[in-house]
């Protein structure tokens, strides 16, 4: 249309000035208004002539040489693949191993015999309290032990020999055996003086420093962490109970550290949450490095479908009719060069990282639009981009 409106005024142009702008300009010289009036009729005339003419010709092109233009577009085609699907839901880093060892005796604390960061075994001596003189009145009641063994000892003899009164071994046996249970209650209190390492690991946190009067069941002496026996616990809402067993694929991420696990569920909780309606799960991790810490956050991606040989496409292509079934396009060629747009309508499956698994409407080997498919209709003329 902007090409016709130029012809029309390079043609009025030259109407007007009749091949010769002299002749305009001679009568305009000749200050004879009359004769400009004139003039200009005729060239107005000339004009609407022009215009009637040229609107027939743009007619003629339009009916007889106007083409619609394909769109251009991009496509794939479709091929069968494995389609998993995982529910993403946060968790936390734990361990069992992770425990704070409190003072179960009342005193003074008098040593800690090791450092923040320290590796440590199973029963190593940790810290000691003061035993307020216990160790020495053990040593007393075990002297009172042997005294009284040596007594049952005998009397025992003597009894087995039909020598002495039953009653006399009798009270020989109970001294002996009151001294013995009272031995063993008096070393087990020592004992609590002690304090030791239930399990190897590491020595996270001194508590207490020496000189400390320390309370038991309140104070709080030392933590130690097991690094080595570390897992994600999550809650998965109740809704995929079905869906997660032990077992369950599962891959976890550690923002904090930029590290990716891929797991499997070594437990399933059997109790469901009432305020959030939830069940716990836990997901085993190594932690070959020692990176992974109690209480890392972690988002937690729980395998609960997958199909061997799906047929899926970009979420981003699917579109919604005016009856709410979702639809999409496929590429139908015509010549080498151009083809048609073919709408289908689909049933579509889970969606999972921008694809979604199609269960009917498309097969192996179609030809589906990618690129431009938001604005196609069906059988619309489109090319695909090289």
């Amino acid at each position: 249309m902007k090409k016709s409106i130029l012809i029309l005024i390079t043609l009025i142009t030259l109407a007007s000035c009749g091949g010769d702008n002299k002749s305009v300009d001679a009568i305009i010289g000749s200050k004879d208004m009359a004769a400009v009036k004139a003039k200009r009729t005729d060239l107005n005339e000339q004009q609407r002539v022009l215009k009637a003419e040229i609107d027939k010709l743009n007619e003629y092109i339009d009916q007889n040489e106007k083409k619609e233009r394909p769109a251009l577009v991009t496509a794939e085609v479709i091929k069968d693949s494995v389609f998993n699907h995982y529910v993403e839901v946060q968790g936390n880093v734990e361990t069992d191993q992770n425990v704070v060892l409190n003072a179960e005796y009342s005193g003074v604390l008098t040593n800690v015999y090791v450092k923040e960061g320290q590796r440590v075994s199973k029963g190593q001596r940790l810290a000691k309290i003061d035993d307020g003189g216990m160790g020495s009145q053990v040593a007393q009641q075990e002297a009172q032990l042997a005294l009284a063994k040596t007594t049952f000892e005998r009397q025992e003899k003597l009894w087995d020999q039909k020598i002495g009164s039953e009653i006399q071994f009798l009270q020989a046996k109970t001294n002996y055996e009151a001294a013995k249970n009272a031995t063993q209650q008096m070393r087990t209190q020592l004992g609590k003086t002690v304090i030791t390492a239930p399990f190897s690991g590491v020595v996270d946190e001194i508590i207490s420093d020496p000189g400390q009067v320390v309370i038991p069941g309140q104070t709080q002496i030392i933590r130690l962490v097991n690094l080595s026996n570390m897992y994600v616990k999550a809650s998965i809402p109740e809704t995929y109970i079905k869906n997660i067993k032990k077992g369950t694929q599962v891959k976890v991420n550690l923002a904090s550290i930029n590290e990716d696990f891929t797991g499997t569920v070594r437990q399933v909780s059997n109790y469901i949450n009432p305020n959030n309606r939830s069940f716990d799960i836990q997901v085993e991790i190594p932690n070959k490095d020692g990176l992974v810490k109690p209480n890392l956050i972690a988002t937690v991606k729980v395998n609960d479908y997958s199909a061997d040989a799906a047929i899926t496409v970009p979420e981003n292509i699917l579109m919604e009719n005016a009856e709410g079934e979702t639809i999409a396009f496929l590429y139908q060629p015509v010549n080498d060069s151009t083809g048609v747009a073919k709408r289908v309508l689909l049933v579509t499956g889970l969606s999972y990282q921008n694809h979604t698994e199609v269960k009917s409407g498309l097969k192996k080997g179609d030809t589906i639009i990618i690129e431009g498919a938001k604005t196609l209709r069906d059988g619309q003329k489109v090319t695909i981009k090289n």
